[in-house]
C-alpha cells in the first residue's frame, strides 16, 4: 500500500516515527510531506526520514491562509505524482488533496480548541480518530475514539528510553534537582485570545523556583536578556530524556504538559485553554499527573507545594505505572487501523456501539 503522510510540527515527527518506521517494515511505501516548523525538519533529518517539502509556517492569519493555499498545491502535486492509497494527518492539506484525487484520508486530533484547523479539515476527511477523553463534538459517523493519548506514541517504555547522557551534556546528575521553565509565542491559529504565564510573573516565577533547584527554559520566541541565562541548550531530540528526570515542569506549553506527565513528571499547565482539552481533565482525575490553571500565581503556589514535598517523584512515578496499565499501544493501534482501512474503522465503529448499547446509551 502507498501511504502518505502529513507532518507540519515537531511533535507530529515525534507521534509518527514509530508508525512510519512500522509501516515500512510490513512492506508498506510511505511518502511523507512536511511543512517547515521549528525544529520540524531537523528532527526528520535526525531519525533518518526522507520527505518533500510543502510549505511552512506563518505567524499572521493572513499568511497562515496562503501557506494552506499553497501546501494545498504543493501537496497535491506531490500526490498526483506518488500516487497514494491512502492518505493520514496533514490536515487541513492533505484532508483538502485527498477530496481532490478521490482518496481516503484519515486525521488524528487531540486538539479540541483547535476549532480554526479542525473547521477547513473535518468536511474533507474520512475518518476522525481521537482519545476516547476528547471532549469536542465530532460527526458520529467519521469519529472513532481509542483509550489513550497521542503522545503515548512516542513516550510508552515500549518505544522510550531515557537518555542519561542529557545529564552529562548540564552537567548534571540523576540526584540534581532541577525544573524546566516553558513559555509560548501564542501565534498558532487555536491561541487567539488564550494566555498563560503574565510577562510581569515570568521573573517571579523563576526566582521562586530556582530556590528548589535549577531553572531551565524552554521558549518558542527569543527571551529578554535577563531570562538569557536560563536558557535550555541541549540537542532538541535528548529534551525527552531531561524532561523524565526533572523535578517538576511548569509552563504554558500543553504537549509539554501532556509529555511530562506520561513520563511521571510533576506537572502543571499554565493556561486558559486547559478547560477546552480531555487529556488534561483525564490525567488529572484519573491519574493525578497534571495540573491544570487559568491563574498563574495559584500555578506558582502549587509548584511549589509539590517541589517541598520530599517524595513527589516517586509518587508521581506510581501514578504513571497505573496509567500505563489502563492505556493501550498507540502506535500498535494506529499502524493497525492504517495497515486494515476501511475494515478497521467499521469493525471500531461497531464495537463502540456495542459498548454504548450496553451501557445503556
Amino acid at each position: 500500500m502507498r501511504i502518505m503522510i502529513g507532518v507540519g510540527h515537531p511533535k507530529h515527527v515525534h507521534i509518527r516515527k514509530n508508525i512510519i518506521n512500522n509501516l515500512e517494515r510490513d512492506g508498506h511505501e510511505v511518502k511523507i510531506v512536511a511543512r517547515s516548523k521549528d525544529i520540524t525538519l531537523y528532527l526528520l533529518d535526525i531519525y533518518g526520514f526522507k520527505y518533500e517539502i510543502v510549505g511552512k509556517n506563518y505567524k499572521n492569519i493572513i499568511k497562515k491562509a496562503y501557506g494552506m493555499f499553497e501546501s494545498d498545491i504543493k501537496a497535491l502535486k506531490v500526490a498526483k505524482k506518488f500516487k497514494p492509497d491512502i492518505l493520514a494527518w496533514g490536515g487541513p492539506y492533505l484532508a483538502h488533496v485527498s477530496a481532490l484525487i478521490g482518496k481516503p484520508h484519515i486525521d488524528f486530533t487531540d486538539t479540541e480548541h483547535a476549532t480554526l484547523a479542525n473547521w477547513l479539515s473535518f468536511p474533507f476527511t474520512d475518518v476522525i480518530i481521537t482519545p476516547s477523553c476528547y471532549k469536542g463534538k465530532i460527526n458520529p459517523k467519521k469519529h472513532v475514539t481509542y483509550n489513550g493519548y497521542e503522545e503515548l506514541a512516542y513516550l510508552h517504555p515500549k518505544y522510550f528510553k531515557p537518555d542519561t547522557s542529557v545529564l552529562d551534556d548540564l552537567g548534571l546528575s540523576k540526584d540534581d534537582r532541577f525544573i524546566i521553565l516553558r513559555f509560548v509565542a501564542w501565534k498558532a491559529s487555536h491561541d487567539v485570545g488564550q494566555y498563560g504565564i503574565s510577562p510581569a510573573m515570568r521573573m517571579q516565577y523563576i526566582l521562586k523556583l530556582e530556590k528548589y533547584g535549577k531553572v531551565f527554559i524552554v521558549a518558542e520566541e527569543k527571551l529578554k536578556k535577563e531570562f538569557e541565562k536560563y536558557k535550555l541548550k541541549i540537542q532538541p531530540e535528548k529534551f525527552h530524556s531531561l524532561l523524565y528526570y526533572a523535578q517538576l515542569y511548569i509552563g504554558e506549553g500543553g504537549s509539554t504538559a501532556t509529555e511530562a506527565a506520561i513520563l511521571g513528571t510533576p506537572s502543571i499547565h499554565v493556561s486558559s485553554t486547559a478547560k477546552y482539552c480531555g487529556n488534561f481533565e483525564d490525567l488529572h482525575k484519573n491519574y493525578r499527573l497534571i495540573y491544570t490553571f487559568s491563574d498563574d500565581r495559584q500555578a506558582l503556589d502549587k509548584a511549589i507545594e509539590i517541589l517541598e514535598d520530599p517524595d513527589s517523584k516517586r509518587k508521581w512515578r506510581q501514578r504513571r505505572e497505573k496509567m500505563l496499565k489502563e492505556k493501550i499501544d498507540v502506535t500498535a493501534f494506529i499502524t493497525d487501523f492504517i495497515e486494515n482501512f476501511p475494515e478497521s474503522f467499521y469493525e471500531l465503529r461497531e464495537k463502540e456501539l456495542e459498548n454504548k448499547c450496553s451501557q445503556g446509551f
